[in-house]
């Protein structure tokens, strides 16, 4: 099993054409893919599967994602999972909320797929990105 295999990533995204392509790509990279479309989903899975990364969408319905990012960074077990928020949300107040509320990544839609991996990447440990390399 390689680093990667190894890896699971949550991707909390409610766009499911966006979701599937996300999965898909990290897939064909080895990445171990859990996918929800609410933000109670997303806060269950993170606690029930301990993902290594999450990428969650800032409008999820129900508990959108800043909530979820909030409850995630508050909570002792999950604080230390690191978070890319994945948002339609452009201006500078939702980007900085975000950031303070502990986001270690903030990319706004639309976005290059290949930037996603890019930043994901620098998010996760140094064995899985050599992995990846």
């Amino acid at each position: 099993m390689t680093a990667a295999s190894a890896t699971r990533i949550l991707v909390a995204e409610d766009d499911d054409l966006l979701a599937e392509l996300i999965v898909f790509k990290l897939s064909r990279e080895g990445f171990a893919v859990d996918q929800v479309a609410d933000g109670e989903d997303a806060l269950a899975m993170i606690r029930e599967r301990r993902p290594d990364a999450v990428l969650l969408d800032g409008m999820l319905p129900g508990m959108d994602g800043f909530d979820v990012l909030r409850s995630l960074k508050e909570d002792p077990e999950t604080r230390g999972i690191p978070v890319m928020m994945l948002t339609g949300r452009r201006l500078e107040k939702d980007v900085v909320s975000g950031l303070q509320l502990g986001a270690d990544e903030y990319l706004v839609k639309p976005f290059m797929l290949e930037e996603l991996m890019t930043r994901l990447r620098r998010l996760l440990p140094p064995s899985a990105r050599e992995a990846l390399a």
